[in-house]
């Protein structure tokens, strides 16, 4: 697998903001279930679990 550049700050941002949009139209019955069934799909299009493994332990340090 080629390595993916990283986004721009930019592009953070627009994701930063479909995500948020995201969130508030799944509303918060189905929030959980939505980052879920995103986490899954963006696991599956990485192809890596042992990275998915690593940004899950960055995901929760400093919550």
């Amino acid at each position: 697998m080629t390595p993916q550049q990283p986004l721009s700050v930019p592009g953070l941002e627009a994701v930063y903001d479909q995500l948020a949009a995201a969130i508030d139209q799944a509303g918060p019955d189905k929030a959980e279930l939505f980052l879920v069934k995103l986490a899954l799909l963006n696991a599956n299009a990485l192809g890596d679990a042992d990275v998915f493994s690593m940004h899950v332990h960055s995901a929760l340090r400093d919550l």
